[in-house]
């Protein structure tokens, strides 16, 4: 039944890439609209190409010299060629899925904008597809690596035979590794641009929101998919191959003890492969999901994506049903020191465990949502305190994003007790999968929203007619609704596989000589705790320092082209803006910006354990985890609330467009981007990949 498993995912994992690369085609058969639009639109195309290329140069050499060190390491301690080649299938795969999404997003966006003139629906299902080709290709890539290394590696299905999962993490540890530079490089490089633009452009010279006039816009463009969707799309891909393989990782110790022979096999299979299974039913209910987002009336525009994600999420209860039953998975209650006994949790525990994680994930966008969204109160709250200037707009956005980390936190912690009584910590484990099965459609309803806000770009520069940027805007408007869903989504998974990871660790370190006391009243714990509560914002202040140098690069030069360039910020002039050198001046602050913080989530985590021990790094985890879950969502949402109360003012109200309300609500913007766009989104990636790099260095650790 183990090779049975994994050949249906897998051809699962194959169907869910071809289509991916059938609705690429269908998008590339749609009208992209007239030269003026095309010619802008290939200078996004080529600036994020020129970008990611660049990108991936680099972190080439970080794969290659990784790729050696593991190769050197020893097979007994799971390192080796093994483990060595996991991680570069990894890198490829979630460096393939990011290219792939981001070239299909800067295609749609002209053909969206297109598709506008006709229609919102016709615009929505261009915008939607492409956001379907980036969820797809994550989804199929992640669960194609993890059923072919799951294949070739298989080893012996016995309690006291060597966890062969263990080589599949480094699956894992190459997506985590790419996801992290690609989410502090493209978050570095899109706010870079989008607070240059807005400060010079917006608050001095007073021009609108994507006006070709402003050097810093086409860079702009390029950052959104850069950032928010080759960034978040490899976030999440790190998320889904986590949270599967350290599942696995778990299942494959608890196994009761006193089975023998093929029930012994069987009950080691069904822990094991339950996961991947859950994760392939996963994408037939996101595909099934894509298909009831349709539009009929325009003011249900956001109404018809979620509801796409809950019927994904229903479809997946049902069938999630009926796999349980056929599979049974029956994982046995440990004690202290992980050891199994002969009792163990019924299979409809470990179910529940996974409706839980499903629903908590749902939860958690919409509460997302309320905190961000410009309809709802605390987005208008901020925009009333924008009447008084800018710092009071900042002061309030600061103590929202404080504010809206309780709900989510609650909810997180409910379902970790649930879960954890239910199943124990398999059932935490498969929380984190049955909250990331569905990502095929809740990463195609995020990435979206990149696809919509370039084609209301491509609308204001190709100076398209009024009821086209209007369709647009409403595309957008939505699309920020959802990039909030997502983002909550993320940090939520992000927590839930952070704690599966570090679950992993534990059982891993206490079944090795000398086993690993992780009790507060052990000193090197509470150090350790101390030092990863420090981590996050560390590494944030790294980010958003980063975005800083880089934007203020950005301002000095829009401010030298609009003084240079005769006429180009009043609209009389017949030369353009130089563009390219803004692009140019986005991608050299990123890469330059984007190595330390990207190092240091591997490299602390390895120090400490050299130094001070095993302990230790499980303390380092704990408070990375909590401390950086509560970072995450204050950032994020307060981000994304600075940015909606801005929005909210441009609708016409407090003054609108032009205002001293408005310019106080742009300033509070500024702010809020690095929050929400580079340091928030990629302290997700920090805590995982802190965890994966703990787990692959154990061997190396003191007792």
């Amino acid at each position: 039944m183990y090779v049975l498993w994994n050949v249906l995912s897998l051809a699962i994992a194959v169907a869910s890439i071809f289509y991916a690369v059938s609705l690429f085609k269908q998008i590339m058969t749609k009208d992209p609209g007239d030269e003026v639009m095309q010619k802008i639109a290939r200078a996004v195309q080529e600036g994020g190409r020129a970008f990611l290329h660049a990108e991936y140069k680099w972190l080439a050499v970080f794969v290659v010299v990784v790729f050696a060190l593991l190769c050197l390491g020893s097979e007994a301690s799971f390192l080796g060629w093994k483990t060595a080649i996991a991680f570069l299938m990894g890198s490829v795969a979630s460096a393939g899925a990011g290219y792939f999404g981001m070239h299909c997003a800067t295609r749609a966006a002209v053909r969206t904008t297109q598709a506008a003139k006709t229609s919102l629906g016709a615009a929505l299902d261009v915008a939607f597809k492409s956001g379907t080709v980036m969820g797809m290709t994550v989804v199929g890539l992640g669960l194609m690596g993890i059923t072919v290394l799951m294949l070739a590696y298989r080893g012996d299905m016995a309690n006291n035979a060597p966890n062969f999962v263990n080589y599949v993490l480094g699956f894992s540890f190459g997506a985590s590794s790419i996801a992290l530079f690609a989410r502090v490089g493209g978050g570095i490089y899109t706010k870079a641009a989008d607070v240059g633009g807005d400060l010079v452009g917006k608050v001095e010279a007073g021009i609108p929101e994507d006006d070709p006039r402003n050097p810093a816009v086409i860079a702009d463009n390029v950052g959104d998919n850069v950032g928010d969707v080759a960034g978040m799309g490899a976030d999440l891909f790190e998320s889904y191959v986590g949270a599967i393989i350290s599942t696995s990782i778990i299942g494959f110790g608890l196994v009761p003890v006193g089975l023998e022979g093929d029930a012994q096999i069987a009950a080691m299979t069904n822990l094991l492969m339950y996961p991947i299974v859950l994760s392939a039913l996963g994408i037939i209910a996101s595909f099934y999901g894509t298909f009831r987002v349709k539009v009929t009336d325009e003011s249900k525009l956001s109404a018809a994506l979620f509801g796409g994600l809950i019927a994904a999420s229903g479809a997946l209860i049902v069938g999630g049903a009926l796999v349980t039953w056929v599979m049974k998975p029956q994982p046995a209650i440990v004690d202290a020191v992980g050891t199994s006994t002969a009792v163990f949790y019924g299979e409809w525990s470990v179910y529940l465990a996974m409706v839980i994680g499903l629903v908590v994930g749902v939860i958690i966008g919409k509460v997302t949502e309320y905190y961000t969204s410009e309809k709802m109160a605390p987005a208008q709250m901020i925009a009333e305190q924008s009447k008084t200037g800018a710092a009071t707009n900042i002061i309030y956005g600061l103590a929202t994003g404080m504010a809206s980390t309780w709900i989510p936190t609650v909810l997180l912690a409910i379902a970790i007790y649930f879960c954890n009584m239910l199943a124990g910590i398999y059932g935490i484990c498969v929380a984190a999968v049955g909250m990331l099965s569905t990502l095929g459609i809740s990463l195609g309803v995020d990435a979206y929203g990149p696809v919509a806000d370039n084609a209301g770009g491509l609308a204001e520069m190709s100076h398209q007619p009024p009821e086209v940027r209007k369709r647009t805007d409403m595309l957008d408007a939505t699309g920020n609704t959802t990039a909030a869903i997502g983002k909550g989504f993320a940090i939520g998974s992000a927590a839930l596989t952070a704690l599966a990871l570090f679950a992993a660790y534990k059982v891993a370190a206490s079944r090795m000589e000398g086993g690993v006391n992780l009790s507060l009243d052990n000193a090197d714990v509470v150090m350790g705790l101390l030092l990863g509560a420090m981590l996050p914002f560390v590494f944030s202040s790294m980010a958003m320092k980063a975005v800083g140098k880089a934007a203020n690069a950005m301002v000095e030069e829009v401010r030298r082209q609009f003084r240079e360039i005769p006429g180009l910020k009043d609209g009389t002039g017949t030369q353009p803006a130089d563009y390219a050198r803004c692009v140019a001046i986005s991608t050299e602050g990123a890469l330059r910006e984007m190595v330390v913080p990207g190092l240091l989530a591997v490299v602390a985590p390895v120090v400490v354990g050299m130094i001070f021990g095993r302990a230790a790094v499980g303390g380092l985890l704990a408070g990375s985890t909590a401390a950086g879950v509560m970072m995450a969502l204050f950032m994020a949402n307060a981000g994304g609330a600075w940015d909606n109360a801005k929005k909210y003012i441009e609708a016409g109200h407090l003054g609108g467009k032009g205002s001293d309300t408005h310019k106080a609500a742009v300033t509070g913007d500024t702010v809020g981007d690095p929050f929400k766009d580079t340091a928030g989104p990629s302290i997700n990636i920090l805590m995982k990949l802190m965890t994966i790099a703990s787990l692959l260095a154990l061997p190396l650790f003191k007792a």
